[in-house]
């Protein structure tokens, strides 16, 4: 009885642990995401609330915070509220099963770098994410407004579409390393990183996380010009900061995934222990993030046309040729 309790505080221990440190990287994101953005444009980005305007975030979850709650006349009240609800419910859940770094040792307890470790963790992560698009589709129909309407409609069949692509190029590294575990995944690249076996699946995974996140190019369910911010138009306050969170929170899950199946997880170059096992993991996704700012520094906005014809006929396809190679290449090395 005593184990179980010890072991039930132990993880709840993690999860508060971990969440913590989740939640504190996406208000951060946000920061650095207009810093570095402040840089590409030839400006400072935040500078006058602490240090280089370190407590920015913070300021602004104070605004939000206190913000007042509209509610548009003809909303459906119950639906406007639930659905910023699921999109973050279905961003921060995703993070339970990704494996930061091996076993450590911390007073005679071996403690597992990872809230669960299930079996079927692809499957898992693939499904919880799947769920964050009734969020926004839900968030545009509860507005009682077109354009909100609009940019849900959007985001659905983008995601639908993009969703396909994303779940294809992943098919590559679990057939390399035979499971749908993500440690057993992360283990098998203590050599050789996938992306090194896999570059055309990482680059088809980066597109289609850009898309799954709305992020620029893709950012076609928020489009200001068209759309005036889209799905999340009538919202303010908190609700506002869920949908605002969901997003930067959907965006370190995609960087996190990509580190666990493409860029080696918590294995290092040369230096590897359990203890640096999580420094090498945030160096990577941080590196993956940064690529995503930059993106958005970079690229222009697509047209609808052109989002929808390059996710159906260029990425699927591509997906498609990505796993009969790697599936010819394994045959050939078994015989």
């Amino acid at each position: 009885m005593l184990d179980a309790l010890g072991s039930l505080g132990a993880t709840a221990l993690k999860v508060a642990i971990i969440f913590g440190i989740f939640l504190t990287m996406v208000a951060y994101l946000v920061y650095v995401e207009r810093k570095v953005l402040g840089h590409i444009q030839m400006r400072r980005g935040p500078l006058h609330v602490g240090f280089h305007g370190l407590l920015q975030p913070l300021a602004d979850g104070v605004k939000l915070f206190l913000k007042e709650d509209v509610i548009p006349e003809g909303a459906d009240r119950a639906l406007f509220a639930l659905a910023p609800a699921i999109c973050v419910a279905t961003a921060l859940s995703t993070i339970a099963v990704i494996p930061f770094g091996e076993s450590v040792t911390v007073l005679g307890r071996t403690i597992h770098l990872q809230i669960a470790d299930l079996n079927i963790g692809i499957l898992y992560i693939l499904a919880v994410t799947s769920l964050g698009v009734y969020g926004i589709i839900l968030g545009g129909w509860a507005s009682n407004n077109k354009f909100a309407l609009m940019g849900g409609l959007r985001s659905t069949a983008q995601v639908v579409s993009y969703e396909l692509s994303l779940g294809l190029a992943l098919v590559g590294p679990l057939m390399l390393a035979g499971s749908l575990r993500m440690r057993t995944i992360i283990d098998a690249q203590a050599e050789v990183w996938f992306v090194v076996l896999q570059p055309l699946g990482f680059l088809i995974y980066l597109v289609s996380a850009l898309a799954e996140t709305n992020r620029i190019p893709f950012d076609l369910a928020e489009a200001e010009s068209e759309l005036v911010a889209g799905y999340h138009v009538e919202y303010s306050g908190m609700k506002f900061a869920f949908f605002f969170l969901a997003e930067y929170a959907a965006m370190i899950t995609v960087a996190a995934i990509a580190t666990a199946l493409f860029l080696g997880g918590y294995h290092g170059i040369g230096f590897n222990s359990p203890w640096l096992g999580p420094v090498w993991f945030l160096a990577k996704m941080t590196l993956v993030l940064l690529v995503f700012i930059w993106i958005r520094g970079t690229l222009p906005r697509l047209r609808y046309d052109q989002l929808m014809r390059f996710g159906w006929k260029v990425l699927l396809p591509l997906s498609l040729i990505n796993i009969m190679i790697t599936g010819a290449v394994a045959l050939w090395r078994q015989g």
